[in-house]
């Protein structure tokens, strides 16, 4: 394991001489890997935190960053993500709420995040492992909810696959292969797929990237059936939307997209 180097920076600065107060956290972290907390974790982060933490890999080297718990309150306090420094240019996404994020890997050396929190509710935070990758690996893509991995390499032609325990359904791509990006980086083939509860369509998502398909794709989808699926991008982001498979009936069935101007119907 190589060294941990952690620069570690917290203290309350008064605001306007009132009784509101800033907490400031974070640091640098050197190190093949290691591990972050929110401060208070797992007890709740401070009311009014300003936290950024700064991770350098060896140059070359990626950084790949695995959710273990992750709460805070929903559309009040953020974590922002930033592929580099932690500057407007880097801003990747920002997270909230109380679900767990998929796994993240940079594209260069360094990786930022930044905690902030308003003046009132907060949550038990969160706790982040990290470690660096070489150019030939792909790093764990993680396990979708109710769902099942197969598979413990993750280097340039490995495969995983992926499976849900019963009464789910696997949505999306099944296998994985780590494969060598246009720009010779390591990369995943296609999105970890996610596992819906059978009989059930639609939801929200929130990541960069996805798949969606109707219910019980591949064969026929059922009668009498109404789904609504919500794709949420950071503010000043757009959507892109690219269909592989499809085909309903044409006079009785169709696919509303909303979001556009005005809304196609398909």
């Amino acid at each position: 394991m190589g060294r941990l180097t952690f620069e570690n920076k917290h203290r309350l600065l008064r605001v306007n001489e009132s009784d509101c107060f800033i907490y400031t956290c974070g640091g640098t972290l050197k190190g093949k890997n290691g591990t972050i907390e929110s401060p208070g974790y797992p007890h709740g982060y401070p009311n009014g935190a300003n936290c950024t933490w700064v991770i350098v890999a060896e140059e070359r080297n990626r950084i790949h960053i695995v959710f273990q718990s992750f709460a805070v309150e929903e559309e009040y306090d953020f974590l922002s993500l930033y592929d580099g420094h932690p500057h407007p240019a880097n801003f990747r996404t920002r997270l909230t709420g109380f679900q767990v994020p998929a796994p993240v890997t940079s594209t260069g050396s360094v990786f930022s995040l930044r905690l902030t929190s308003d003046f009132a509710v907060s949550a038990h935070g969160f706790k982040i492992y990290y470690e660096e990758l070489q150019s030939s690996s792909c790093g764990n893509p993680g396990v979708p909810a109710k769902g099942i991995l197969n598979g413990t390499r993750f280097n340039v032609g490995d495969r995983i696959q992926y499976r849900c325990v019963p009464g789910y359904t696997l949505d999306g791509h099944a296998q994985l292969t780590c494969v060598t990006s246009t720009s010779n980086v390591a990369a995943w083939d296609f999105p970890v797929p996610i596992c819906r509860a059978e009989d059930t369509c639609g939801g929200t998502f929130r990541s960069s990237s996805g798949v969606i398909s109707s219910s019980d794709f591949k064969n026929d989808y059922k009668n009498s059936g109404e789904c609504t699926w919500t794709i949420v991008a950071d503010p000043g982001d757009t959507i892109s939307l690219v269909f592989t498979d499809f085909q309903m009936d044409n006079k009785f069935d169709y696919l509303e997209v909303e979001g556009s101007e005005p809304p196609s119907i398909w």
